[in-house]
């Protein structure tokens, strides 16, 4: 097996998306232990701040950035702080309802899209020219099993994840031959504090509900570390699509539940 090259002095700097809580903030946790100095953004400032000290406690770097990614002006403004980057972790994201078609709330299905899509959007086109500056630059989009296969009470967010996955196929079609990778990692059913429960608008019995039974959904941690293996890859190798499940679901709609 290959042993991964250090991150070059260039491409140090890591700014992870919504690094508030769940995935984000165990990526963040990784990539600083791998030795890169993050950069932490997400809406929730308190929420940064206290991951960034957490960070920086353990001898590691990190700054905190309150942002919200679908704000273009802001992240052109926090672009202009960097001459190089590293890499980009697109993880801002998130499910809102779990309506029909028939039903679902339009409101839901476009502040979706704009964090998910348009946010994604925004970051890679901001901070592109930075990472390719960096002349080793790595893009990591955080998409979903829900990108490859719809379900029932899904529209919305399937929708979402589908345009993401292809945002990043068409991207590393578009960059090819430059400085750049473009890598997707498509999570299946990741147990965190807040996704199931932002979904269904803090109804905690609901939230229960989706891993009721399953012994071992993936947890924040094992997105994290499959993350940052991909990044601290040798550079010439992309990962272009990493599919990480549980053990217990075979698809969107098939999972094994105990009991």
């Amino acid at each position: 097996m290959a042993t991964a090259a250090a991150p070059s002095a260039a491409s140090r700097i890591a700014v992870v998306t919504g690094a508030s809580s769940g995935i984000g903030a165990a990526t963040a946790r990784q990539l600083a232990a791998a030795g890169y100095r993050v950069v932490l953004t997400a809406r929730r400032k308190d929420r940064v701040e206290a991951l960034a000290e957490e960070i920086q406690a353990a001898g590691h770097k990190a700054t905190a950035y309150p942002l919200d990614v679908t704000d273009r002006a802001a992240v052109d403004e926090f672009a202009t702080a960097f001459k190089t980057v590293g890499v980009l972790v697109n993880n801002a994201g998130g499910a809102l309802g779990a309506d029909p078609v028939a039903t679902g709330d339009p409101d839901d299905w476009r502040r979706m899209y704009e964090t998910n899509v348009l946010g994604t959007l925004n970051l890679t086109q901001a901070l592109l020219p930075r990472l390719e500056a960096s002349g080793d630059g790595t893009i990591v989009v955080v998409s979903s099993t829900a990108g490859f296969a719809t379900y029932e009470g899904g529209g919305g967010y399937v929708a979402a994840k589908h345009a993401e996955h292809v945002l990043a196929e068409t991207l590393r079609l578009e960059i090819v031959g430059r400085p750049v990778r473009v890598v997707e990692i498509a999570p299946g059913m990741v147990k965190t504090d807040e996704f199931a429960l932002t979904r269904f608008g803090g109804d905690r019995d609901k939230a229960a509900k989706v891993y009721q039974g399953v012994a071992d959904p993936l947890s924040a941690d094992d997105v994290a570390d499959t993350i940052t293996w991909a990044v601290t890859r040798p550079a010439h190798v992309n990962i272009d699509l990493l599919v990480v499940r549980p053990r217990a679901q075979a698809s969107n709609t098939k999972v094994h539940r105990e009991g």
